[in-house]
């Protein structure tokens, strides 16, 4: 069967959209050297900030803007955008002195963030400039200059943001992971901050999926086994947890345990037992507060499909189990 010749020009634009990633992979491998002492003031400026750190700039660096501030704020850094242009119209209000403003600006002569740097100066506010050019007014305004420039756009005709916004939203993650761990935040701390979507799902506790209540097995220690087996049917989890008469754990059986129970010697006399008998005495627990992906780990580790979650006091608080975690989708 013959295959439709290929259009002419596919090898050009493969070839070409190759160079752009190339190009822009230099771009940020580029930027690793220049590491060093003004980073570290920079953090160190966002690590001290008492207000928010304000990110702002022009045109494509302003859209990257935007997202570097979206970071920050996720991570823990009160941020937000500011549209250099809206701030010289009247949103210059929002800059106070306890904030440090975060401006990227290629050349670092954009006009609208020049005139912002005038409030910047006026309010005592500390400014962090990522720029293209160390040279430029905005870098030698700044509190700290962080060198952002690229031998080469990646576009063909090296005119069009390309290769340097690339970079600068780079630099933005790098300043804000950094920040990140200088101030300890925790998969606890970002499960709170993103409460929706599927990150918000992988990100839940175990007490948002647990099965508490009536919906969590329990048999007392001295039940019978037709209670048993009716309460692991009737819970639909495989699995019973074994409580004193204060509601704490004392075990648990599982619909195996009862399987290997029934093919032993000791099957004839099955019926007879009590839970106490048969249960197995050192299950694995949890807390409510674990997030929900640390359940699942710790579930895939131990080889099992069900934790029991309990309070300080040993109380049963509930059953997490696997398909309770599979059926969020956090996976």
């Amino acid at each position: 069967m013959a295959t439709e010749p290929r259009p002419a020009g596919t090898m050009i634009d493969l070839e070409l959209a190759r160079r752009v990633l190339r190009t822009e992979a230099a771009a940020i491998l580029g930027l690793v050297d220049g590491i060093d002492e003004r980073f570290e003031r920079a953090v160190q400026l966002l690590y001290d900030c008492a207000g928010r750190v304000i990110v702002t700039g022009m045109g494509k660096s302003g859209l990257v803007c935007r997202k570097i501030a979206a970071t920050l704020a996720s991570t823990g850094t009160p941020a937000f955008f500011l549209h250099p242009a809206e701030a010289i119209h009247g949103d210059l209000g929002v800059i106070q002195t306890s904030d440090v403003v975060l401006a990227a600006s290629h050349s670092g002569e954009t006009a609208e963030l020049l005139r912002v740097l005038e409030a910047i100066r006026r309010l005592g506010a500390r400014l962090i400039v990522i720029t293209g050019d160390p040279t430029s007014t905005l870098a030698q305004a700044a509190d700290v200059a962080l060198d952002c420039r690229v031998s080469e756009e990646a576009c063909p005709m090296n005119l069009v943001p390309t290769a340097s916004t690339t970079a600068t939203l780079a630099l933005g993650d790098a300043l804000a992971m950094t920040l990140l761990v200088r101030k300890g935040f925790r998969e606890e701390d970002f499960a709170n901050l993103h409460p929706g979507g599927k990150l918000g799902k992988r990100l839940m506790r175990v007490e948002q999926l647990m099965h508490a209540g009536e919906r969590a097995p329990r048999v007392p220690i001295d039940a019978v086994m037709t209670e048993v087996v009716s309460e692991i049917s009737s819970k639909g989890l495989g699995m019973t947890c074994v409580i004193d008469p204060g509601g704490r754990l004392r075990g648990i059986i599982t619909d195996g345990d009862i399987r290997r129970q029934m093919t032993s010697a000791a099957a004839a006399t099955l019926l007879a037992q009590t839970a106490g008998a048969i249960m197995t005495s050192d299950p694995v627990t949890v807390g409510s507060s674990l997030l929900a992906v640390e359940a699942m780990r710790l579930m895939e580790q131990r080889r099992i499909t069900a934790l029991v979650v309990v309070r300080e006091d040993g109380v049963v608080d509930g059953v997490i189990h696997l398909h309770s975690l599979w059926r969020t989708e956090m996976f």
